[in-house]
């Protein structure tokens, strides 16, 4: 991105950065003393040598270092008070910008794969570790280094020369630093992040790579990842550490300059002992913040990175607009010409699709696989943004709903059911702090998870890794379809929800619809089986992201079943028993074979579609056959 590009992202960052100004000021103030106070070490030492040595005087030792015991103290607590403060500036930099960049970070991975998106957090992290070190105060030191040179300059020209040489080549370095190690840094923290990626992508899938002797070729790849970040990191560690080495020695050499400098200056008498040994002492804590700044220049180059990074996704993503406050919905679903086109993609999976769903209507929604079945559930939710038409709830576009109100209307069980680290009822509460538990228990009865819940050794307090953990597949769609229907969502949509479910699930799910059907809420059904259509009061086929078909389950499983004439005779089992049989949806091979290329029908008081007119394709005889198998199972 170029810089105007994220301008915006800038602006952010700056703003959060700008609500400690106060502070900033007032450890600037704190450095100030504390610098100050620094030159307690150089005159103590001039007063010893020229002094106490020449005077004899213990009183007068004792005296001074009295005082520069309080002194060191004083320097000492002010020292750790800017600490203090930089370490909660830092904490209320981070904690400013943890919701806007988790919320940024959601949405971007929403629609894209930005890696961005996927360190955002992190990158913020890393800007937070660097505002609480060393780092900050060293800079704030910055500017008193040009006044500790000319103090030794004050001593002699010459000491000065000595002095301000190698605090300008100390300078430097750093600059060089900062040039040379910029490129292996980033490219190393990339780098790791994709090795990281990888061995959590192996960890979540280690029992299929176990059972599939896949170990090996997994613990290949990733160490073709792994040995890239070593590689990449130990250049970027071997740039910044070779800076860091030459700096040091440097620094070493020069003060023994200094010290050599010195002697010969008091050799000839132009120098007195004490002011040798004070200006050896300034020189070093001259230079000591460019040390320091240099030793961190990892934390330096992460954090810079991690702002440029943080700028780009905030910039991408920009904060959303607060949206009025909306009456609970009555389940009326209007979906006008909707085209959506996925993330990253430029041509549209899903095409001119209409309907009105009345409340407490269920709409099975069928087609062959990638024919953008999900694509419209994810629409419908609200996670994919139409590319044009619109989806209305109540009337009102599901974008001009606020996010969390919308989604307390909206039940949604994708293909994947996913489940969170945490307990089962965290799980089935979506996460909430404060889950009403008796909503829990009827959720999960609903989803007929209530018992196999109960028989865990901790029941509902069962805490769950990431991945599921001990839940086999049916068990995680049971729990998932409770989070579904937890707090009683005004529109559930089911994408393939029975497909890991065995017969008593599938029983349940379909009690599970009954139930949702009298309360009046709408349910959008998406499946390949027959037996999750059996509940189902409308029917929409699409295939090739197009509507194929809509209409009540009756007449769209009529108008498949119905034969095309026969060219030549042959002997068919019985097609008059597929069409006496009890009304249950065909299977989705059947269905696309079946399915015409347009048509048009309405139904009033509950939806409507716009079709043409093209005479339906006879069923195959497999197909029948496979149908009234399934039927009579």
């Amino acid at each position: 991105m170029t810089p105007t590009s994220i301008s915006s992202g800038q602006a952010e960052l700056r703003a959060a950065r700008r609500q400690s100004r106060p502070l900033y000021w007032f450890i600037a103030l704190l450095s100030a003393f504390v610098n100050l106070l620094m030159l307690t070490g150089p005159l103590y030492m001039m007063q010893v040598y020229d002094r106490v040595m020449g005077s004899r005087s213990v009183a007068t030792l004792l005296a001074l270092t009295l005082l520069v015991a309080f002194l060191y103290g004083c320097m000492g607590f002010l020292d750790a008070v800017r600490g203090k403060i930089m370490r909660r500036v830092a904490a209320r930099f981070q904690a400013g910008l943890d919701r806007r960049v988790f919320d940024a970070m959601v949405r971007r991975s929403v629609v894209a794969d930005d890696p961005n998106a996927e360190t955002g957090l992190a990158d913020l992290e890393a800007i937070q570790r660097l505002l609480a070190s060393p780092v900050v105060p060293g800079v704030l030191d910055l500017p008193f280094t040009p006044v500790f040179l000319f103090g030794i300059t004050l001593f002699n020209p010459l000491l000065g020369l000595v002095a301000i040489s190698g605090g300008v080549l100390l300078i430097a370095l750093a600059l060089l630093n900062q040039r040379f190690s910029r490129g292996p840094s980033k490219t190393a923290t990339a780098s790791g992040h994709k090795a990281q990626v990888m061995s959590e992508e192996i960890r979540n899938n280690a029992d299929m790579i176990q059972a599939m002797g896949m170990r090996q070729a997994a613990f290949e790849r990733w160490q073709g990842l792994r040995a890239g970040a070593l590689r990449d990191t130990s250049t970027a560690a071997d740039r910044s550490g070779g800076f860091t080495s030459v700096t040091k020695a440097l620094r070493l050499l020069l003060q023994s300059a200094m010290l050599a400098a010195g002697a010969y200056l008091v050799l000839k008498g132009e120098m007195t002992p004490g002011s040798m040994i004070a200006g050896s002492i300034l020189f070093g804590r001259a230079l000591a913040p460019v040390e320091m700044i240099l030793g961190q220049w990892s934390n330096v180059t992460r954090a810079r990175t991690g702002w440029q990074n943080l700028a780009a996704l905030l910039d991408a993503v920009p904060p959303e607009p607060k949206r009025a406050s909306r009456p609970d919905p009555t389940a009326l679903l209007e979906v006008q010409a909707l085209t959506v086109v996925p993330p990253g993609e430029s041509a549209p999976q899903l095409r001119n699709v209409s309907f009105t769903l009345e409340p407490g209507t269920v709409l099975g929604v069928v087609g062959p696989s990638g024919a953008g079945k999900s694509t419209l559930a994810r629409a419908l939710t609200g996670v994919w943004p139409p590319a044009a038409g619109s989806v209305r709830l109540d009337g009102v576009a599901i974008g001009d709903y606020d996010p969390s109100e919308l989604g307390a209307h909206i039940g949604y069980l994708p293909q994947r059911a996913k489940l969170f680290a945490g307990t089962l009822t965290q799980n089935i509460a979506r996460l909430s702090d404060s889950p009403d538990a008796e909503q829990v228990v009827e959720a999960a009865k609903r989803a007929n998870a209530h018992e196999m819940i109960v028989k865990l050794p901790a029941g509902y307090d069962t805490r769950l890794p990431p991945n599921g953990g001990p839940l086999s597949g049916g068990q995680m769609q049971r729990v998932g379809l409770a989070r579904a229907l937890y707090g009683n969502p005004r529109i559930v949509i089911l994408d393939e929800p029975n497909s890991n479910l065995d017969n008593d699930g599938s029983v349940a799910l379909n009690q599970a619809v009954r139930q949702l059907k009298a309360a009046g809420t709408s349910v959008l059904l998406i499946a390949h089986r027959p037996a999750a259509l059996e509940e189902c009061d409308m029917l929409l086929v699409i295939e090739k992201g197009e509507m194929a078909a809509f209409g009540p389950r009756e007449q769209v499983i009529k108008q498949f079943s119905a034969p095309k004439p026969a060219k030549a005779p042959a002997p068919q089992p019985a097609p008059a028993a597929v069409n006496a049989a009890p009304p249950i949806a065909p299977s989705i091979a059947q269905l696309k074979a079946q399915v015409p290329a347009q048509g048009t029908g309405k139904v009033a008081g509950q939806a409507t579609a716009t079709m043409g007119n093209q005479p339906p394709v006879a069923a195959a005889q497999e197909e029948a056959a496979q149908a009234q198998e399934e039927r009579d199972t």
